[in-house]
This record gives C-alpha cells, sequence and structure tokens, in this order.
C-alpha cells in the first residue's frame, strides 16, 4: 500500500509539474501576443469572455490568466467588469482543456515525446524550443495520468479505501471542502479535475463523490486568484472576489440542489468520468453565460464595499482638502496661477512621499509600502492632468509676459513631476522586485553611494519646491548648481563601480545592472526637478543660451 501511494503521488507531482510546463512554455514563446490580446479585450465583455477563453486554452490554466488580468487591473489598464468577464472566460477555457486531456489519448504519448524532445534538443531558434517545450509538457500531463490509473487499480476492492469513500458520499459537504483544500494547496484546478476525471473513470468513486470533487475543485479554483491578489492593489482584489462571488456561490448553490435533487435525478449514461468532465463543462458553461451580465453590478459592488486598507498613522489627510483649481479662479491671472502653484506644490510634496521609502522598498521589498507608491503615482497624473487642464483655459491673451512665462514654467514643471513620478514607480520599483526576486544585495561601498544620492535628490526636491513658491534667483543657482554635484555624484559612483568590477569584486558583478540602472534613475529625477530652476533663471535674463565655446 506505502508503493502504491508514492506512485500515486508521484504522478500527482508529474501531473502538476506537466501542467506548469506548458503554461511556462507559452509564457515565454507568446506572452507579448498574450499581452496584446489581454490589452484589447476591453472592447466589450463578450470580446473580454472570448479573450479568457482562447488564454485558458492556450496556457492551460486559468491561474495563469488571472494573474496577467489581476496585474492589468493593478496598473488600470482594465476595468472591473470587463476583469470579471475575462476570468468566467478563463475558467471556462479552462474547463474544455481539462476535459480534451482527460480523454484516452495513451497512442499519443510516446509519438508526442519524441517530437517534443527533437524540436526542444535540435531547435535553434527560440520559439522552435518552446514549442518542443509545451509539446513535451502536453506528453507529460498524458503520462502522468497513466500513472494515476496504474495507481489507483491495485485500491478497487480494497476494504480501507471503500469505507473511506463510502464515508465521503455519505458526507458531501467534506468531500466538496477536500476538493477545495486540495486544489488551493496544488494551484492548478485543471491538474485536480483531470485526477478526478481519472478517478471517476476507473471506478474508484461514485457519482456523488465526483460531483462533490467537481464542484470542490472550482470553488478552489477562484480561491487561488483571491490568495494571488491577497497582497496585490485593491483593484486586482475587487476582480477576484468578485470571481469567487460569482463560480464559488454557484458551486455551493449546485452542491446544495444536488442533494436535493439527487434522489430524483436519472442514471446519466457513460463512465462516471465522462459524467465528472460534462458537469465540469457546463457548470463553467452556465456561470459563464449567467455571469456576464452581473459583472457590471457585482464590480460597482466590489468598488463600494472592497476599499484599500489604510494602515494606521497613514491616513492620507492630504486627500480631504479641497482642491486650488476653482474655475472662478480663472478669470484672474494671478489667482489662477497661484492657485496652480499650490496644486503644484502639493503634487511635488507626493513625489517626494514616493522616493522617500525608495530605499526601503530596495532592502526590504515592502509589498504595502510598494502599493502605496503606486497608489501616489495615480495621485500625480490626476494632478498632471488637472493643473494642465486649468492653465489651458485660461485667457492667454489677456496676459502680459510675465504671467505668461510663468504659466509655462507651471505646465513644464508638472510634467516633470508627472515623468519623475513614472521613473519611481514604474522603474524604481520594478528594479526593487529583481533584487528581491533574484535575492541580490549591494556591496557595502555602492549602496552607500545609492544611499547618499538618493538623499541628495530627496533635498534637492524640498529646494525645487521652495523655488517653485518664492520664484528666488538666488535659491533657483543653488537647484541649478546642485544639480551638476548630483551629476558628478553618479560619475564618480560609476566609476568606482567599474573598479570594483576590475577588482573582481562578486557582489558587485551580480548586481552591477540594477547599481546602474538605480543611479541613473536618481539622476534623471534630480535633473526633471531642476527645471524650474532653468526657468526662473532664464526668465530674469541669468541663463546662457548655450555652454558650447565660441570657435573664432
Amino acid at each position: 500500500m506505502y508503493l502504491i501511494a508514492i506512485h500515486l503521488v508521484a504522478a500527482i507531482v508529474l501531473l502538476l509539474w506537466a501542467v506548469r510546463m506548458v503554461r511556462t512554455a507559452v509564457e515565454r514563446a507568446y506572452s507579448p501576443q498574450l499581452k496584446r490580446l489581454l490589452a484589447h479585450a476591453d472592447r466589450n465583455r463578450v470580446s473580454a469572455a472570448g479573450a479568457g477563453i482562447f488564454m485558458a486554452i492556450a496556457l492551460q490554466s486559468s491561474t495563469a490568466v488571472a494573474a496577467l488580468a489581476a496585474s492589468f487591473a493593478a496598473g488600470g489598464l482594465m476595468e472591473g467588469a470587463t476583469g470579471l468577464a475575462l476570468m468566467l472566460g478563463a475558467y471556462f477555457g479552462s474547463a474544455i482543456i481539462a476535459s480534451v486531456l482527460s480523454f484516452d489519448l495513451t497512442l499519443l504519448t510516446s509519438p508526442l515525446i519524441i517530437a517534443g524532445g527533437l524540436l526542444f534538443l535540435r531547435g535553434y531558434s527560440r520559439q522552435t524550443k518552446q514549442l518542443g517545450r509545451l509539446v513535451l509538457g502536453v506528453a507529460f500531463v498524458l503520462l502522468s495520468l497513466e500513472m494515476v490509473s496504474e495507481a489507483t487499480a491495485p485500491w478497487r476492492g480494497s476494504g480501507v479505501f471503500e469505507v473511506a469513500i463510502g464515508y465521503l458520499q455519505g458526507d458531501l459537504w467534506t468531500s466538496f471542502l477536500l476538493a477545495a483544500v486540495i486544489t488551493w494547496i496544488s494551484y492548478s484546478s485543471v491538474a485536480t479535475i483531470l485526477v478526478i476525471i481519472t478517478f471517476g473513470s476507473a471506478g474508484v468513486i461514485p457519482i456523488e463523490v465526483a460531483v462533490a470533487f467537481v464542484l470542490g475543485a472550482n470553488l478552489g479554483g477562484t480561491l487561488i486568484a483571491v490568495g494571488m491578489t491577497r497582497g496585490a492593489d485593491v483593484r486586482a482584489r475587487r476582480m477576484a472576489l468578485g470571481a469567487l462571488a460569482l463560480r464559488g456561490g454557484a458551486a455551493l448553490i449546485c452542491l446544495v440542489l444536488f442533494q436535493l435533487l439527487q434522489k430524483h435525478l436519472g442514471t446519466l449514461p457513460g463512465s462516471v468520468g465522462q459524467q465528472a468532465s460534462v458537469l465540469h463543462i457546463v457548470f463553467n458553461a452556465a456561470v459563464m453565460l449567467l455571469g456576464l451580465p452581473l459583472t457590471g453590478p457585482l464590480a460597482w459592488a466590489t468598488e463600494r464595499f472592497v476599499t484599500e486598507a489604510v494602515a494606521e498613522g497613514d491616513y492620507n489627510v492630504a486627500r480631504l482638502r479641497a482642491p486650488a483649481l476653482q474655475a472662478d479662479n480663472q478669470t484672474n491671472p494671478d489667482l489662477a496661477l497661484a492657485s496652480a502653484t499650490r496644486e503644484l506644490l502639493r503634487m511635488s510634496e507626493t513625489v517626494e512621499v514616493m522616493l522617500q521609502p525608495i530605499m526601503e522598498i530596495y532592502q526590504s521589498a515592502d509589498k504595502a509600502a510598494s502599493r502605496r507608491v503606486k497608489s501616489l503615482e495615480l495621485d500625480v497624473n490626476q494632478a498632471n492632468r488637472e493643473i494642465k487642464l486649468f492653465l489651458t483655459r485660461l485667457k492667454w491673451d489677456a496676459m502680459n509676459p510675465a504671467q505668461t512665462r510663468r504659466a509655462s514654467d507651471l505646465v513644464n514643471f508638472a510634467s516633470s513631476l508627472e515623468q519623475a513620478g513614472d521613473i519611481i514607480a514604474k522603474h524604481m520599483l520594478k528594479l526593487a522586485e529583481q533584487k528581491f526576486e533574484r535575492r541580490l544585495s549591494f556591496s557595502p561601498q555602492g549602496w552607500q553611494e545609492i544611499t547618499d544620492l538618493h538623499a541628495c535628490v530627496l533635498e534637492n526636491m524640498q529646494l525645487a519646491a521652495n523655488v517653485l513658491v518664492s520664484e528666488n534667483t538666488f535659491s533657483a543657482r543653488e537647484l541649478v548648481a546642485e544639480k551638476e554635484e548630483i551629476n558628478t555624484m553618479e560619475r564618480s559612483s560609476m566609476s568606482l563601480h567599474f573598479a570594483r568590477l576590475r577588482a573582481g569584486n562578486a557582489t558587485s558583478m551580480q548586481t552591477s545592472d540594477l547599481h546602474l540602472e538605480t543611479i541613473h534613475a536618481l539622476r534623471r529625477i534630480n535633473s526633471l526637478l531642476s527645471g524650474i530652476g532653468y526657468s526662473i533663471l532664464s526668465d530674469n535674463g541669468e541663463l546662457l543660451r548655450s555652454k558650447l565655446v565660441k570657435v573664432l
């Protein structure tokens, strides 16, 4: 019995690995195409569901589709209703692929292994190798299902096993929850469903247990998405919870109905495995068709009740303030420019708050801190749009030259702050994530250089805010001089870093790209902030038109 159990566990592990192997091959070979398809899935809910079906079949995993959709939702690139429709389609697509793979395709196993092996070993291009990986993955899925069937054969007629199955048959809720937990732990509803269908085809489990298992696996599949987005942006969590409400709720309702109507159901044709396969497809098709009209109201409900948790001491009082950009102020140019300056000052402070924790995120990979930085980027982008729109609606023809120059300076500085926010949220956070995923550490000297540069840029951000408000030429000169100092620090750090590389410092070699890109990002942020200093010096005639030496 011990060897039989080991055989079964090995078969299931092979199945999980094979499904992941197929998904990895598709992601590596066709990731750009899949992301483009995902980006165009928001035309309507039907097209989103269709994209979800196609992607789940290609990836052999609704979990992978959910992960991509969650990343798009977290970045504000996908609405809640569209994401729900996509996930409903993905669940139906995974049901189709699970049913197809459950067919008796044992004759194809050996040819697929040979073809996949040749493509992977002899292929020269990346696409060919990944195609070979995909074919091998499908072959290993079929092989693992054969192993599952062989491992369960000795159990048929076993007294202990029959007692266990009898208990599960009499307590369908335990069967339901057991399948949900196993699916959640295995991180693959496709693999769980394939095992259930194989058990049913081998006559190991009766139809009652198979029904409870299939419904439980569907609940577990939605729990995977919920767990995966637990630390993600609130928009991704809303999408996962909406899918849980639709698919998980439907699974609970179906189990109750099955228990109530079980005595009135006649004998269905086919084996238990075939019946389980049909149930899985019909259930997910019904959830998709009935759920698509509900995605809009459910997205609204999740937006209303699922909000971003605010940590104690982290309450953003600034968001409660009334905006300074009032339409009444636009009739008075001086008052309008002062209002825009106030909003720019708040925008500058927001970018400063984004930059402050970056070094800590580099060290700890704090997901909560990363989420806060990303959420502030949305505030910065919105402020940039509002300030530009406010200033462009002024009566520029009625303003004097000084007011016109000031308005242009404010527009340019708003764009610079928005770019600085993008560098922090989209580039530096990504570098911090790469550092954490690769488990790298900067050399002590390199880390000191980065933190010193970060501290200087933070000081210059405050100086830039002062220059913005005061328009003082002395402060503007100091800000421009600090820009040259930051450039010098960047060049010095690069020289010292290359010296460590030449000396064979292993830590510096591993983090070379991260080090150089980080100091370059900090220098770019500082350059953007220095723009307000150049504008004020230029307006006051204290800036040369060119630094080039005149050639006689």
